[in-house]
């Protein structure tokens, strides 16, 4: 089992962005010390829900002051980017740091993004698979040209090639898809690459959508060795603490004024209504799901959703009490009383 933390860059009501971003950069740092397996960095856009705006920037710093730890985009949203450049990106990380990055990349939601950055909605509601489509031919094909309904143009080199890692295993860096819906579900699946599943879900429906996973998979043609061995990622919410309560009383306090400032940022780009979750209640749901508590009960439940679920790699977030001090004693708990108990 292999344990990450999932690093938002949540401003909490009462601070700023500076302040965020670095309780972000330290909660990296503290990961790699404590024996962590992962980092993985979200991405968003004018919203104060999480202020990095650029996953892929971000990991460039860390894999530059880390030495061990793994760093992931959770995800790098690929409407609001070219396919192209964020492959660039991608193979100079990939090559720079030894082969510690994952891309994590995703559709995003129907936000204001799209017309900020020129994507539109239909680079959200069509052209998608298109974008992750080109992306992988940058990643596996030494010259790539493109003649799509987004994309056209001449074939070019690749250069950087990410598969000429200095020492490591060929092929590229590591690719993964945010799912949230069947259709993501089969596209992932259709490709071979593993699902990032959100942390609003329980352990029956990601065990669900890992199942329809592996159907499509199959379907698809892709060699069963590779389906059983796939690797999601599971998000979710770490808090250690002595007792239960105790943990649960830290996330009550502070996640739901982030939630209700962070989410009411959210603007759509065609006015479309959304529906909000009550922030309480969705702070409560998180606790009930995920490792809250002390650290026996913390794994326990992350056994649980690996045998349930057959997902055997976490990203969890830790700074949901919002402050920088607890948030590194939780990083540095689990590391010396969690990742035991797992073994």
């Amino acid at each position: 089992m292999r344990v990450g933390t999932f690093v938002l860059g949540a401003q909490f009501p009462g601070q700023g962005q500076g302040e965020a971003l670095h309780r972000a950069v330290r909660s990296a740092e503290v990961a790699e010390e404590a024996g962590l397996d992962s980092v993985w960095l979200a991405e968003h856009h004018f919203v104060p829900y999480g202020v990095c705006p650029s996953a892929v920037t971000l990991a460039a710093l860390l894999l530059g002051r880390t030495r061990r730890i793994r760093v992931g985009t959770a995800v790098s949203v690929l409407p609001s980017a070219h396919p192209v450049a964020l492959g660039e990106q991608a193979a100079l990380l990939h090559l720079t740091s030894g082969g510690r990055f994952t891309l994590g990349v995703g559709r995003g939601g129907p936000w204001v993004d799209l017309e900020v950055f020129g994507g539109g909605l239909a680079a959200y509601e069509r052209e998608f698979p298109e974008s992750l489509d080109l992306l992988l031919r940058w990643l596996r094909e030494p010259r790539v040209g493109a003649a799509g309904e987004r994309y056209a143009f001449r074939e070019v080199e690749v250069v950087p090639r990410p598969d000429e890692l200095i020492g490591g295993e060929p092929g590229g860096p590591e690719v993964v898809v945010a799912c949230t819906s069947p259709k993501s579900v089969k596209l992932a699946a259709e490709r071979g690459l593993p699902m990032l599943l959100g942390m609003h879900c329980g352990d029956e429906d990601k065990a669900g959508m890992v199942a329809l996973w592996r159907r499509h998979a199959l379907d698809a043609g892709r060699p069963p060795g590779e389906v059983a061995a796939a690797a999601h990622v599971s998000a979710g919410v770490l808090q250690i603490s002595d007792g239960a309560p105790e943990a649960r009383e830290t996330l009550v306090k502070a996640m739901p004024g982030w939630l209700r400032q962070g989410l009411d940022a959210h603007v759509t780009v065609d006015g479309r209504q959304r529906a909000m979750r009550d922030p309480v209640a969705y702070t409560e749901l998180l606790c009930s799901l995920h490792p809250v508590g002390p650290p026996r009960l913390a794994a326990d439940r992350l056994a649980a959703t690996s045998e349930r679920t057959g997902i055997t790699r976490f990203a969890l977030l830790a700074e949901g009490s919002g402050d920088l001090a607890a948030t590194e004693e939780n990083i540095r708990r689990a590391g010396a009383e969690l990742l035991p108990l797992l073994v």
